[in-house]
């Protein structure tokens, strides 16, 4: 068997442990989706009259507040997956498992391997969960077939960049705590983007910033591919962010990991 297969075969086996673990414990996975469910029914029942009657001709195409303000919480919930790998990872790493890992024979990349894949696999459960209830409480996508393979490919290279960001987050952070509150500013910065209103009625300075941050240009796209409208180079930049994300991502990890942990 070649070192690739041996390496594959491992990483399989991490995965297993992880996946294992995730069903063990569902609470994990439920919180990914807990919170994005609540902000889509606090915004959408609570403030979408305010905010929706703002936004008089919706990017969307139609004037519901709804159409317009879930693939925005849908790519919060991509974004809160970040936590679970996070401190996952941590766990793992002060416990003292890893250690024993680097004593057995097994691929050094299985280890942050089984971490992200099984961390994707959790949170694009969270996110159909969230789509379901979206869907439940009156969001009405005209994606055709082709828009919602794409629209998904989009969420799932997000969430595999933003994982290899929280896997390294986790590597480095000394306790489960720490590495739980690390990843926070990525589940919050959408809102400083597009995701609740455009980012038209926002103050200059801000909508500078919001314009130019790495997820803008994501909830465009979902937002168009979704809706069926047009996105413009959103997709271009979109594809460019999540792309850059996930190698700076791996390649913190994968030093973060090589080094010798000082516990």
């Amino acid at each position: 068997m070649s070192t690739l297969a041996y390496a594959a075969a491992d990483s399989l086996t991490m995965l297993r442990r992880n996946l294992r673990h995730a069903l063990r414990y569902p609470a994990m996975t439920l919180s990914v989706a807990i919170m994005p469910v609540m902000m889509l029914l606090l915004f959408n029942y609570a403030f979408g009259g305010a905010l929706g009657a703002g936004i008089s001709a919706a990017p969307t195409g139609g004037g519901e507040y709804i159409d317009y303000v879930a693939p925005g919480i849908i790519l919060m919930a991509a974004t809160a997956g970040a936590v679970m790998t996070a401190v996952g990872v941590c766990v793992d790493m002060t416990e003292g498992i890893v250690n024993r890992f680097r004593t057995m024979s097994i691929s050094r990349a299985a280890f942050l391997t089984g971490h992200v894949v099984g961390s994707v696999v959790q949170t694009l459960i969270a996110v159909a969960l969230v789509i379901g209830v979206a869907l439940a409480i009156g969001f009405r996508p005209n994606a055709s077939p082709v828009e919602w393979i794409a629209a998904i490919g989009l969420l799932t290279l997000l969430i595999l960049a933003l994982t290899w960001l929280s896997a390294g987050m986790g590597l480095v952070a000394k306790t489960p705590e720490s590495a739980s509150n690390a990843p926070l500013p990525l589940t919050f910065l959408p809102f400083l983007g597009s995701a609740i209103v455009p980012t038209d009625s926002m103050p200059a300075g801000l909508r500078w910033f919001a314009e130019y941050q790495p997820f803008t240009p994501v909830i465009e796209t979902l937002r168009g591919l979704l809706m069926g409208t047009g996105i413009g180079t959103s997709g271009y930049a979109a594809v460019a962010w999540c792309t850059g994300l996930a190698l700076v991502g791996y390649l913190w990890a994968r030093a973060a990991f090589a080094r010798p942990a000082q516990r």
